[in-house]
């Protein structure tokens, strides 16, 4: 049985036949220990009561008088000293009274037959309709001995009351089954709807959303998994744009390689001509090779394996060797560098930062003016470090900003000379697995500030 709703039904089953037959137990041993006794003290008690008014009675027609007990919901049995034997009410089925204890009580003691009748299963013993599972008392009536045997006739005194009681157990227990089903029923409908949508899901299918409008547990997955399809749509429109975005950043430097590689290849062209086209097939080869760089480094950081390997060192001597990097670069484009330092232990990822201070050092030279300014600041706070990146370039404009740290985006032409639109994505990422900030203010043509808050671990 493979189905949930199956196996639901079988166990539902199995749990009403096991609490059956538990509660039968427990009902039988508390039978035995306890009901037993105390009905065989009832009944005792009863057949005193009369053989107290046979004995009491000076009048008494007997043969009368137990016949009108039968009638009232008992099974009689006198018998006498010569063995002269009456029946008065319902018919035993089993008559098995040995002659011996008919003798004791015809001498003067009790028989408990009930008390003593054999333990069986299941409390039979109090229906069992046999002359041994009786009680006996003895009495007197007109000089001579005898002997009462008695029991309840269960058939007559199995009222409509036990009736309507049996009716009611059976009624629950169906009506009980038959809810069970329908509310497994009711749990199991979602489940399979869940199971449906995560196939579809399985085949990429992400425009599949759970309309399951519930309060429970049930609801709450629904609600999670509707909110995992959109971040998998998500995921896919980016995957799809990346790779679009990747392919296009691949496929136009190829094709001016391709196409200035066949240029070389020409004699009419001058030897200045071709000095050129070498140039810009070395730039965009060398921009094949800085896009391949990043795109591996998010990679790395995008794998959830991906783990921040933390040491303690110096952060202002981190930033002055970047800075020592670009020396050359600074001084070809005639910008000068401001810093404003002072010794900081930072608790973080050397290599990884690496990226982000190259990122924005070249960022900064490279979107500058002519004769621009950098300033790089490093300030310890209570609970975090600053580090500031200021330059007096084109800057950003407030439509662009939103955008900025997004993969692949680029600003307007002035601000794609040789870029990927990898850079500030991979400088976000950093930052964010350092459990840091980064914020943006610029002004167009005025310049642009990068506010970095790394937290003190």
């Amino acid at each position: 049985m493979k189905s949930l709703y199956g196996k639901f039904v079988l166990t539902t089953a199995l749990i009403m036949l096991f609490s059956t037959v538990a509660g039968f137990l427990l009902t039988n041993t508390y039978y035995h220990r306890v009901m037993k006794e105390r009905n065989d003290e009832k009944n005792v008690e009863i057949a005193r009561n009369i053989v107290t008014y046979i004995e009491g009675a000076s009048e008494l027609n007997l043969n009368s008088y137990l016949k009108t007990i039968g009638s009232i919901g008992y099974q009689l049995y006198v018998v006498d000293e010569t063995g002269d034997e009456s029946f008065y009410g319902g018919e035993y089925r089993l008559k098995n009274l040995d002659d011996s204890s008919v003798q004791m009580v015809l001498e003067g003691n009790i028989y408990h037959g009930m008390r003593n009748f054999p333990r069986e299963t299941f409390m039979t013993g109090f229906f069992a309709n046999e002359m041994s599972n009786t009680i006996g008392v003895p009495f007197q009536y007109k000089g001579e001995n005898y002997a009462l045997f008695m029991r309840p006739d269960i058939k007559l005194l199995f009222s409509e009351v036990h009736t309507i009681l049996a009716v009611l157990i059976v009624a629950t227990a169906i009506f009980s089954l038959l809810s069970m089903l329908l509310v497994a029923k009711m749990l199991i409908v979602p489940i399979t709807e869940l199971t449906a949508a995560t196939r579809r899901i399985a085949d990429e299918k992400y425009d599949t959303e759970l309309k399951i409008d519930r309060r429970d547990e049930i609801g709450q997955l629904a609600v999670s998994f509707n909110k995992m399809v959109e971040k998998l749509q998500e995921n896919d429109k980016a995957r799809k744009e990346f790779i679009s975005n990747v392919s296009h950043d691949f496929q136009s430097p190829l094709l001016n390689i391709q196409g200035y590689a066949g240029l070389i290849k020409s004699p009419a062209i001058s030897d200045e001509e071709r000095e050129n086209y070498a140039g810009i097939i070395q730039s965009e080869t060398n921009r094949l090779s800085k896009l391949t760089r990043q795109l591996l480094l998010l990679t790395s950081i995008d794998q959830s394996s991906h783990t921040v390997k933390y040491r303690n060192y110096r952060l202002d001597e981190q930033l002055k060797g970047c800075v020592n990097k670009y020396r050359w670069l600074l001084e070809e484009e005639n910008i000068n560098l401001y810093m404003t330092m002072e010794p900081t232990v930072y608790q973080g990822d050397e290599a990884l930062l690496e990226n982000v201070w190259d990122n924005l050092l070249t960022n900064a030279i490279k979107y500058n003016c002519p004769e621009g300014e950098i300033h790089i600041a490093v300030k310890t706070k209570e609970h975090y470090i600053e580090v500031i990146v200021q330059d007096t370039g084109i800057g950003i404009s407030e439509a662009e900003q939103a955008q900025i740290f997004d993969r692949f985006y680029r600003a307007d032409a002035s601000r794609t000379k040789e870029g990927t639109g990898l850079g500030l994505s991979i400088v976000k990422e950093i930052i964010e697995l350092h459990k840091g900030e980064i914020h943006l203010a610029s002004v167009p043509n005025e310049g642009t500030v990068f506010t970095i808050k790394l937290p003190n671990l």
